[in-house]
């Protein structure tokens, strides 16, 4: 028997369609952000989303997990649009992990109980169960032996680490990084993009904002470069760094080679 829906084979993971956002609607200061975003993102890609600063990179990832509402298009998880009327953005939160540029750690809590905090609050995980789970993570990426600090007694680099655990906590389908490394030391951001790159290798589904041109080279499945609110340009990275086609893109590109980061 036919059917009208697709085989899930051809169901992207993530898919952003002619999605607009605009900030002071109805005001002398309307700032339209988002101006028809196209984008699909298939399971264990990692999509790097590349432009100048207010290209609208961090607005797409806060719209793709409901923290901010869009005013037209639609944004569709394996196939299901979640931005429609009545949808429960807490249950697609569960299912989207994010990290922001600032590490938002609670400064009286210890990593473990940030960490955790979430799990036990949000989803109802046993203490116990969240903490096994918190204490394999934190040893995985290096913190093991941090659990019981305090954020201010922790890098910037091992605090941004400690969000990043904080955000897979919940085991999410999708992980959206919002210029993780742009608060950082350059000394320290080297061990947050490891992170990032043993998630890739690991297949994990991930979008990225960053600034870490030469990362998203070597990590991205996908790398889109935004203008004016729109992805004017999307290529695997050896193709979009080394052969842009927009005129834009190549302007891009060249301030960032000139001011040493590709």
């Amino acid at each position: 028997m036919n059917s009208s829906k697709p085989p899930d084979s051809v169901i992207p993971k993530l898919e952003l369609a002619g999605v607009h956002k605009t900030y002071g609607r109805r005001t002398a200061n309307e700032n339209r952000v988002l101006n028809g975003i196209d984008l699909i993102v298939e399971n264990h890609q990692v999509v790097c989303l590349i432009g100048p600063s207010g290209c609208g990179k961090s607005t797409i990832l806060r719209c793709i997990d409901l923290l901010d509402t869009i005013d037209g298009g639609q944004i569709r998880l394996d196939g299901v649009d979640v931005t429609r009327p009545g949808t429960d953005a807490d249950a697609v939160r569960r299912r989207i992990g994010i990290v922001f540029q600032a590490f938002n750690l609670f400064p009286h809590l210890s990593v473990l109980d940030n960490v955790t905090l979430g799990a036990r609050r949000a989803h109802g995980v046993e203490r116990s169960v969240a903490e096994q789970r918190a204490h394999d993570l934190l040893e995985r990426f290096g913190l093991g032996a941090k659990a019981g600090d305090y954020p201010n007694k922790l890098s910037g680099g091992q605090n941004q680490r400690a969000a990043v655990v904080r955000a897979l906590m919940a085991d999410p389908e999708v992980l959206l990084l919002d210029e993780v490394t742009s608060a950082l030391d350059p000394e320290l951001v080297a061990e947050v993009l490891s992170v990032i790159r043993e998630l890739a290798g690991q297949g994990m589904t991930m979008v990225l904002a960053t600034h870490e041109m030469g990362f998203a080279r070597d990590v991205a499945t996908k790398v889109c470069f935004l203008h004016q609110g729109r992805v004017l340009e999307e290529a695997p990275p050896a193709e979009l760094f080394s052969d842009p086609r927009h005129e834009r893109t190549k302007q891009f590109l060249q301030r960032v080679t000139e001011a040493g980061r590709l």
